[in-house]
């Protein structure tokens, strides 16, 4: 932080950024943002960076090391920022989401962003014009939830479940009995690796570009069963239907595997964005 300039009281929050075609302010004159302010747009050489104040004590460095361990302090802001960005995707052709929790000092500080990253905002309007982000998450049957032996892919047991192993009548014999168990657990795990591999490549061939991220926690997310695939796919959006149907499909086929499918979306191309703040620090510290 400047320490030759006073502490604020309140910061810009950013949400999101598009062409200024004039229409932003009238999309959000009832929107609210992650405190509850009023949202408004910040206009510099054709494009608008939607803003709204928040508490410093909440949203600066320190407030936030405070408070990302606070799931459903996390939760009420992710809810506030999508409200904001799905607002400004309603007729827009284009918006760009910034990264959850990213804010600025002040209105000067958001215009020297826009400023500096004029060309690559506008790369990135022109590249993901038009488009929709869904996503795919694909998890194992409740009773599959188990976790995987350490070498195998994460998956759940599926189809024929192993027999009940007999009594071991010696050392070696109980060895047998764990290498085979061993075995048929991995060729399991092999199984429903190989469906969801195949689920993502089918979904792959309807969008531009696609996403891989970390499984989920199921503690977390409290979904039954677990998270073997995580994808997002860039989908033109006279292709959605398509996509739409193909996710339909496949997710009918998916139970005789053991998996479950999950679709979400349309949304704005949060995972495709480049080129913008959200890859940065999401503060403007530095700055005075």
């Amino acid at each position: 932080m400047n320490r030759d300039r006073p502490d604020r009281t309140e910061l810009l929050y950013a949400y999101a950024v598009l062409r200024d075609t004039g229409a932003a302010g009238s999309r959000l004159e009832t929107v609210t943002g992650v405190a509850g302010e009023p949202v408004r747009a910040v206009r510099e050489d054709g494009l608008v960076v939607l803003v709204g104040p928040v508490p410093a004590a909440e949203f600066d460095e320190k407030g936030l090391r405070e408070r990302l361990e606070d799931l459903a302090w996390l939760e009420h802001v992710a809810r506030g920022h999508q409200r904001v960005v799905d607002a400004a995707s309603d007729g827009a052709p284009c918006v760009l989401p910034l990264r959850l929790a990213t804010v600025y000092r002040d209105e000067a500080g958001v215009r020297r962003m826009l400023t500096s990253r004029h060309a690559a905002f506008g790369a990135a309007l022109d590249r993901l014009e038009g488009r929709a982000e869904w996503g795919v998450k694909i998890h194992t049957a409740a009773e599959g939830a188990g976790g995987p032996p350490a070498a195998p892919p994460p998956g759940p047991p599926s189809r024929a479940r192993p027999r009940a192993p007999r009594a071991a009548t010696s050392g070696r014999d109980y060895l047998r009995q764990r290498a085979a168990e061993r075995q048929a657990r991995e060729e399991e795990w092999r199984h429903v690796d190989e469906a969801a591999r195949g689920i993502h490549a089918a979904l792959a061939t309807l969008a531009e570009e696609t996403r891989l991220y970390p499984p989920q926690n199921p503690r977390l997310t409290g979904h039954p069963g677990r998270n073997v695939l995580n994808a997002a796919y860039l989908v033109p959006r006279e292709r959605g239907p398509a996509f739409t149907a193909a996710v339909a499909a496949l997710a009918g086929r998916a139970p005789r595997d053991g998996l479950r499918v999950e679709l979400t979306g349309p949304w704005a191309p949060y995972s495709f964005v480049t080129g913008e703040p959200s890859r940065e620090p999401a503060h403007d510290a530095g700055t005075p």
